[in-house]
């Protein structure tokens, strides 16, 4: 595949290759090939839910067929974690499905992502079938409802990997708000878990005259308030996941009295808070945190069964790119829109940061030389605006998007609203067809607390 350099290049990041820009050069060059042929990705979810994707690519016998592989494992990768699947149906050439089918297996280059998304997030063997184009099965989409139960007295809490934020509710108003410091991805005791999280209940419950329902929001993949897959808690030992992990929320509902108590990914409360918020539909919700999450709020205010975690979704086809130390991949958002890009960043820009600080304390560095007016430190947030903007027209190409909110504590004080600036700029400069996209930052409040205030509204009171 050719590597297209960004007409707008971030300033501490000089490498940087966006992935939209090669993908629509691939696509553009394949239509031009004369010989183009057709390829099709499906993924299928649980309960035989599926998303389908097209695209062109060169044909077989085409002198660049080659790039077809690397094109096709790299949107795959995308399609992945922005849809999840456990089934790939590979509609194309039988060189590219087999490439596939070795990539993503056991013994490939993305055994983590057949692992991830096989066994631990739908119970199944992950599985990579190749057939003709036309043989490829149809899209079969599903939505539901999410959250905007205001009435009664709530608590809504959000999990990030350097705070438990927790807010108190009545009839859609807080009336206390919270963040409390932690670090539990270096906690191997279920029980600290489970404490640290009670504790930020209790402490809202004490503003509230009673609990009705509960409602949260958490990084990682939640099924049926379940704990699939979560960095939160990777310094649990396997067994003690399934046993103690696995079911903590629902340990939680029983020890609060059996109220109604929900939670879901945090990028779908982000998008949730977005559309509530904004009152506007067909939104994908960014939270910049100790990683990336991301939510999606369809045309008709509904929510898929997507994941939506794009913080393993590819945006950057540098070769040379950071890898992630989570899953050994290069160039996925994670280390592009979080605390992790601003650890990374600091270096280059010249700030000394404590390594053995966490990654939190090490933005409050930055941000804190940002409110000071060192330019050190807007390199920085210019750089991430400079990576959102190309990303948010990455991201374009996947969802029905209108708007796009942006949340997080890397998006606090004037860092955030520099971002911002710097995505708008590159989209007026690279992709005019996307002026009527709407970037926003909520107010501040909303910015560090929104989320939890959104969850509270997740569970529906029983009629």
């Amino acid at each position: 595949m050719r590597l297209i350099a960004p007409r707008i290049v971030p300033p501490l990041d000089p490498g940087f290759r966006p992935a939209v820009l090669s993908n629509r050069a691939f696509r553009a060059d394949a239509l031009a090939s004369g010989s183009a042929t057709t390829l099709v990705l499906c993924v299928e979810r649980s309960e035989g839910s599926r998303s389908r994707y097209e695209s062109p690519i060169f044909g077989a016998d085409h002198p660049r067929a080659g790039e077809n592989l690397a094109y096709a494992e790299r949107l795959l990768k995308f399609l992945l974690w922005q849809r999840g699947g456990w089934r790939v149906t590979v509609g194309g050439p039988a060189a590219v499905g087999a490439h596939l089918t070795s990539a993503y297996s056991a013994s490939g280059a993305r055994a983590f992502d057949c692992d991830l998304m096989g066994q631990k997030v739908y119970g199944r063997p992950f599985e990579v079938v190749t057939v003709d184009p036309a043989d490829a099965p149809p899209a079969a989409e599903r939505t539901k409802a999410l959250g905007r139960h205001l009435e009664g007295c709530r608590i809504g809490f959000d999990l990030g990997a350097s705070d438990r934020k927790a807010s108190a509710v009545i009839d859609g108003e807080a009336v206390f708000s919270e963040e409390v410091p932690w670090n539990p991805r270096a906690w191997s005791d279920p029980q600290q878990h489970y404490d640290g999280i009670n504790e930020s209940l209790r402490r809202a419950a004490a503003h509230l005259p009673r609990v009705d329902a509960i409602g949260g929001s958490s990084a990682g993949i939640y099924v049926d308030n379940e704990v699939r897959i979560a960095s939160l808690f990777r310094g649990v030992s396997p067994a003690d996941f399934d046993t103690r992990i696995r079911h903590i929320f629902h340990d939680l509902q029983r020890d609060w009295g059996g109220v109604p108590f929900e939670v879901v990914n945090d990028g779908e409360v982000t998008a949730l808070a977005g559309s509530m918020s904004l009152g506007v539909n067909a939104i994908l919700g960014v939270a910049m945190g100790s990683s990336e999450a991301g939510g999606y709020v369809t045309a008709d205010g509904n929510i898929t069964d997507w994941l939506n975690e794009l913080a393993f979704a590819p945006v950057d086809y540098n070769p040379d790119g950071p890898v992630d130390e989570w899953s050994g991949d290069r160039g996925v958002g994670a280390l592009y829109f979080s605390q992790q890009a601003v650890s990374r960043l600091a270096a280059p820009a010249g700030i000394v940061v404590d390594p053995a600080s966490h990654q939190a304390e090490q933005l409050k560095v930055v941000q804190a030389q940002m409110a000071a007016g060192d330019a050190r430190a807007a390199a920085i947030f210019e750089t991430i605006g400079v990576y959102l903007g190309y990303t948010v027209a990455h991201y374009a190409e996947f969802y029905d998007l209108q708007h796009l909110l942006i949340l997080g504590r890397v998006t606090s004080g004037t860092g955030g609203d520099l971002l911002l600036t710097k995505a708008r700029e590159v989209l007026a400069t690279e992709f005019a067809e996307l002026a009527g996209l709407q970037i926003g930052l909520p107010d501040e409040q909303a910015r560090r607390v929104g989320q939890s205030i959104a969850a509270a509204s997740l569970p529906e009171l029983p009629g």
